[in-house]
């Protein structure tokens, strides 16, 4: 039995000893790194790879990095003794060595490190290049630039200097490429250069090479001048016109609402429309077109352009085919009777229409006793339209009429230099609805009057035309429902030595007024010669219901120098009782005697607003957009808000004139010149 426990136990030793040596410890693991050194752009990431074996079993692995950072993307499965570690490496902002560490441990808790040595770098400077080097454009407009960008270090941020971009410097760049609006300004100077300086920062802060886009300013102002060829205008532009600018026979010239057209102070700057041409200028109430001084704002004046002169074949009572003032070539214009013509010849002929148009600074001396006006109309026929014109702080008459029969309604004459309304050469046409607004200092060593009327250039008769036998071919025009504000509204307003008359009528002119109001010049109705004054006794021409005034004590002037009457005449005595007579025996009133320091009250009682004399205001704070509607007034015969009258003969037959209302001057109660008209034309911006 003890032998036999021996064994046992002999047998027991050798089975633990052979279970020993049956568990000897695997290799540990191995890992294999790149062979090459990896270069890694700052701030961007690398896939580093390690090949590992791990005999006894793959259990976890670890990774450290110097350089940036790093984490491990793919790892071996478990318990795997052979594969591949991924690890994604970040390089950090600066440039230098790097290294990612990894460690792997087996299931024996064998751990085994390997370390990859990396490069960390940086990249060139970023880079911006333009899709043009230059370019041009107009005040107020944008060019567009497109910015092709290179930024391999990243975080490109474009910045702009000199000019204004869309969108705002500076831009985060997202692409290859960012697109830029550059803005020129409304108030650059044409000729002027901008330069847009372009540069792009990465992320490493450095710096592009600038790149430099060239903005040239150009003018925006489209030049007519010379003789023009059929065209259209476009309101969105401007235009210039250059010296004398021809509108020839067969000719139209359109120019649509809301177009600026400034004339050329340099170049005497006048635009002629010749017999036959037309020209078509259709505002809108909102919209107006507006022909004005090429000056700055501020800087504008009188005489600044030369205006507008347009010309038909309508009859004109000379001899001799006449010519234009002011115009080098001669430019004749109308139709005579040594030619066969009569006053119907041509009368209905078309020469354009004026709808809503200002004219403002126009009309000017080119040489002593040759001036142009703001709106000259010579020989032009009824088949034109005029309606809604207004002539402002022109350098001679307001309008003039040469001949012709072309008719006018809603005219504004305001601080013109010499005549409102002036008729010569046999004018027939009809004028109802005018304002004139006189300036106080704003008058011609020539005279200046709100009417001037003559039949030519003399008083002599011309015969079978106007000889007072007949009087067909004579200045014989109708107007009706016009309101004169004279420079002075009350007797002790200081007002230039040059102003004279309300009306001027001589040289056996015929022109009739009615339902008119007239007030603020040193004299009232002036009457030169018999002819003319035969022509209202006659009654071929006609005055009535017409309220005269004038702020001053003189009734009736007695002699021929009368610079102070309500009536003044050039015959030879000097006496103007017939006037006054005439005056009175037609239905017409008058008022003097007004005197002392404010006749406010005078005029708003007959139903004129307070302050719409000029006079009665600073250059400065007259209103640019006045209210001459009618106030109530007093009731009587003098209160404009009734007593006209259509009645007379003239108007028989005669379908321009709107007659249904009872007003009398320009106005109601409502102000036609409200949204188109401009009284402070020096500080509008165009």
């Amino acid at each position: 039995m003890k032998f036999f426990a021996f064994l046992l136990a002999i047998t027991s030793l050798v089975m633990f000893q052979s279970c020993k040596e049956d568990e000897t410890t695997p290799a540990a693991p191995t890992i294999a790194a790149p062979g090459t050194v990896a270069s890694v752009q700052v701030g961007t990431k690398a896939d580093v790879t390690f090949t590992i074996t791990a005999p006894g079993g793959f259990k976890s692995s670890a990774v450290t990095a110097t350089g940036g950072t790093a984490t491990i993307k793919t790892p071996p499965a478990a318990n795997a003794t052979e594969g591949s570690v991924l690890v994604e490496f970040t390089a950090g902002a600066s440039a230098g060595a790097g290294s990612v560490a990894l460690s792997v441990t087996d299931n024996s808790n064998q751990t085994t490190t390997q370390t990859a040595v990396l490069n960390v770098t940086i990249s060139a400077p970023p880079t911006v290049t333009l899709s043009a080097a230059a370019g041009s454009g107009n005040p107020g407009t944008s060019l567009s630039i497109t910015a092709t960008i290179a930024a391999p270090n990243g975080g490109a941020v474009l910045t702009i200097t000199g000019a204004t971009s869309t969108p705002v410097s500076p831009i985060t760049v997202t692409g290859a490429s960012q697109v830029v609006l550059l803005a020129v300004p409304a108030n650059a100077v044409a000729g002027s250069t901008i330069s847009a300086v372009f540069s792009v920062k990465d992320a490493q802060n450095l710096v592009s090479t600038p790149a430099t886009y060239t903005i040239t300013v150009t003018d925006p102002t489209i030049a007519l001048q010379g003789t023009l060829a059929t065209q259209t205008l476009d309101a969105t532009k401007k235009y210039l016109l250059k010296g004398q600018v021809f509108v020839p026979n067969g000719v139209t010239l359109t120019i649509p609402a809301g177009t600026v057209v400034t004339g050329e102070k340099a170049t005497k700057a006048t635009l002629i429309i010749q017999p036959g041409g037309k020209l078509v200028a259709n505002g809108t109430a909102s919209s107006p077109v507006v022909f004005t001084s090429a000056q700055p704002v501020g800087a504008r004046d009188r005489g600044d352009w030369g205006g507008i002169i347009l010309l038909g074949n309508a009859f004109v009572n000379q001899t001799a085919k006449p010519a234009i003032e002011g115009i080098t070539p001669s430019q004749t214009f109308g139709s005579i009777v040594a030619d066969g013509a009569t006053p119907t010849t041509n009368a209905t002929e078309n020469s354009g229409t004026l709808t809503y148009v200002r004219i403002e600074y126009a009309g000017i001396e080119l040489t002593p006793n040759n001036e142009t006006n703001s709106l000259t109309m010579g020989g032009v026929g009824n088949g034109t339209t005029v309606s809604y014109v207004q002539v402002s702080f022109g350098g001679d008459d307001g309008f003039e009429w040469f001949g012709g029969t072309v008719n006018g309604k809603y005219l504004v004459s305001h601080s013109s230099w010499d005549d409102d309304f002036d008729t010569d050469f046999g004018w027939g046409g009809n004028v109802q609805y005018g304002l004139i607004v006189r300036n106080t200092f704003f008058a011609d060593q020539s005279g200046s009057n709100a009417f001037e009327s003559d039949n030519q250039g003399n008083g002599n008769a011309i015969a079978g035309v106007c000889d007072g036998t007949t009087n067909t071919g004579c200045t014989r025009g109708i107007f009706s429902n016009i309101t004169v504000l004279g420079p002075r509204d009350m007797q002790s307003r200081s007002i230039s030595g040059n102003y004279q008359n309300a009306m001027h009528i001589r040289r056996r002119s015929s022109i009739s007024v009615f339902n008119s109001f007239f007030g603020g010049f040193r004299v009232g109705l002036r009457i030169d010669d018999q002819g003319t004054l035969d022509n209202l006794v006659s009654g071929s021409a006609k005055h009535g219901f017409n309220l005269l005034t004038v702020p001053g004590t003189a009734g009736t002037g007695t002699t021929t120098t009368a610079s102070d009457a309500i009536f003044a005449t050039g015959l030879s005595s000097g006496d103007a009782s017939a006037i006054a007579t005439y005056w009175s025996s037609n239905m017409n009133a008058s008022v003097n005697n007004i005197s002392g320091t404010n006749n406010a009250t005078l005029f708003n009682d007959i139903g004129i607003a307070s302050g719409l004399f000029w006079g009665s205001q600073t250059s400065s704070t007259y209103p640019s957009n006045p209210n001459f509607a009618l106030v109530a007034g007093v009731a009587g015969a003098n209160n404009l808000n009734a007593g006209a009258d259509y009645m007379d003969a003239k108007f028989t037959g005669n379908t321009f004139f709107t007659t249904a209302g009872t007003f009398r001057g320009a106005f109601g109660t409502t102000d036609w010149t409200d949204g188109w008209a401009e009284f402070q034309p020096i500080n509008k911006v165009y």
